[in-house]
């Protein structure tokens, strides 16, 4: 199951956990930047996850979360660590994500192109100190290539298992009211040539009486 929270000057629960990907992905698509606020509320957002699978404990399976930033936390009741330090109570494991570019060229009011970067307030050691304390990893992605690499690489780190009642043998029992229906036809047939055998004899008996 996946569940979407979206986070700025504070953390919404999106999507709650459900199987229900598409509209995951649809919610996630009409997403904007800016949509929760300008700011970052990191460890609020940590903290929403907490409660959520607090609430559904009872659930099987790992719990992860993969959180994607491009600052650092600047808004919020809970600082990031303490919400790290949560999430490792409940057997979150987190997996921090650093976006933006290392530079970019831009054009200057002042005419011409200045180079800048993009990433200046991307706070990589408090995201490094999440996933280390959680027993996850951090990730830089500078592109949307290395973004999806990152993504693949998570997936293998958390292989996701069928359920055992997904799991249906197959047995073939065709066999039993094929073989009933071939002796109800022969009990049938047998019983036919019975009557004609007695409907015979009863004749001939008759025939030597007259």
């Amino acid at each position: 199951r996946i569940g979407l929270i979206l986070f700025g000057e504070r953390a919404y629960l999106q999507v709650p956990l459900t199987l229900d990907r598409d509209t995951v992905k649809i919610l996630l698509l009409e997403a904007e930047i800016g949509l929760a606020g300008e700011k970052t509320a990191i460890g609020d957002a940590i903290t929403l996850a907490v409660r959520r699978v607090y609430e559904q404990k009872d659930d099987a399976g790992e719990q992860v979360l993969v959180l994607l930033t491009d600052g650092a936390n600047t808004a919020g009741e809970v600082q990031p660590l303490k919400a790290a330090e949560l999430a490792q109570q409940v057997g979150l494991r987190v997996y921090t994500i650093g976006i933006g570019a290392d530079s970019l060229d831009v054009s200057s009011l002042i005419g011409g192109r200045r180079n800048i970067n993009p990433s200046a307030d991307l706070d990589e050691e408090t995201l490094t100190q999440i996933a280390q304390l959680t027993g996850g990893r951090y990730f830089r992605a500078t592109d949307t290539a290395s973004l999806q690499d990152i993504y693949s690489l998570v997936d293998e780190l958390e292989p996701v298992e069928e359920p055992e009642s997904g799991f249906r043998p197959v047995k073939s029992y065709y066999y039993w009211p094929l073989g009933m229906a071939f002796g109800l036809v022969g009990l049938l047939g047998l019983a036919g040539l019975m009557q004609r055998v007695v409907l015979r004899h009863s004749a001939e008996v008759r025939a030597h009486a007259g």
